[in-house]
């Protein structure tokens, strides 16, 4: 017999990392996991790429202005698994609270691929798995590499069937319907400010369409995460072009919340300053609207639309045969090992500096 977890609350973080310092995002991200949870919360999530922060030179400058920027996200970006992730992983176990958290995560096959990455954290301090953003939006492409299908996949926890997309990904019907199909009741939606949007694009009133939608046609929770841009980021991107500060200083770019099964908000709307936002979660409430509208059910005609979806994990290379270049293997083994490894040490020595 199918039970339904007890009703929790669920935190949504509205923040600004430390920016282009892993060391001290991940930290801060700790003291809120500590935070949140001691107001209640067993579920909290946050921004997309919180660790360490959205690229927002790809906005106001050129490719090649920009690529030394690149070049600094890449250093403070984390490997998944990694010294990052443990720390994280015991903030998680510690606050007994199940972490959804927006990531730079480095490709371990190359020196230089970064990927948007949505790790997801069990209460017991396990990393359930993670979720690489599909396709980078716009001028994001200049920074991530796309992910494949393998991540797009609903955990099975103790508080509820957990998903998540990033950013505009929550626009994508056919990613969301894979989520819904597979179960989903508990919906992270994590985001980054985006002030830099054109004059007619509102992102706050993005974010409240796109998760409302997903919210009322999958009869479900969603959790709105949402980056807010502190005056660190804007001077430090900016510097003194005029141009590139008032851009990023526009406001009405960030929101958070908290939206049930038929698509109204259940927090106070969080808009561009910073703070936590929380929100009941009482599965049952999912019941009832079903009978209406179930798109995963009754309410659709599997015999007129199929959706299929490619689960294989895409690598840059098949090695066949009865001889793999071990070699190659080694030094790639290597790189990656060199890199958890630095990381570790400058973790190491900036908690006991």
């Amino acid at each position: 017999m199918k039970t339904y977890p007890t009703p929790f609350i669920a935190a949504a973080v509205q923040a600004a990392p430390v920016y282009l310092d892993a060391d001290a995002t991940v930290e801060l991200a700790c003291s809120l996991i500590d935070e949140a949870a001691k107001n209640g919360a067993r579920l909290i999530a946050f921004p997309e790429v919180f660790v360490a922060g959205y690229p927002y030179w790809n906005w106001t400058m050129t490719p090649v202005q920009g690529s030394p920027w690149y070049e600094r996200l890449y250093i403070n970006s984390i490997d998944v698994p990694g010294p990052h992730v443990e720390r994280l992983c015991a903030a998680a176990r510690e606050a007994n609270c199940f972490v959804v958290i927006g990531v730079n995560e480095r490709g371990a096959h190359s020196y230089g691929t970064l990927y948007n990455t949505v790790l997801f954290i069990g209460a017991d301090g396990t990393l359930l798995g993670r979720h690489r953003k599909l396709v980078p939006t716009w001028a994001e492409k200049l920074t991530w590499t796309g992910g494949d299908g393998n991540s797009l996949t609903v955990y099975d926890t103790e508080i509820g069937p957990l998903g998540a997309l990033a950013c505009g990904e929550n626009t994508n019907t056919l990613a969301r319907f894979s989520l819904l199909a597979q179960g989903e009741l508990i919906h992270v939606a994590n985001y980054i400010a985006l002030p830099v949007a054109p004059k007619d694009y509102d992102m706050v009133e993005a974010i409240k369409v796109r998760a409302a939608a997903h919210s009322f046609e999958g009869k479900l929770f969603s959790i709105v995460s949402c980056s807010s841009i502190s005056q660190e980021i804007i001077d430090c991107v900016a510097g003194d072009d005029a141009n590139g500060r008032a851009l990023l200083e526009r406001e009405h770019s960030a929101f958070s919340g908290i939206f049930g099964p038929d698509g109204r908000l259940l927090t106070e709307p969080l808009i561009d300053r910073e703070g936590i936002v929380y929100g009941e979660i009482d599965l049952t409430r999912c019941i009832q609207p079903k009978q209406m509208h179930d798109i995963v059910g009754h309410y659709n005609r599997f015999d007129i639309f199929s959706l299929s979806v490619d689960k294989q994990q895409r690598a840059p290379i098949q090695i066949t045969g009865r001889r793999a270049d071990q070699s190659s293997l080694d030094r790639r083994d290597s790189v990656t090992e060199s890199l958890a490894a630095a990381s570790s040490t400058a973790l190491m020595e900036k908690r006991h500096a």
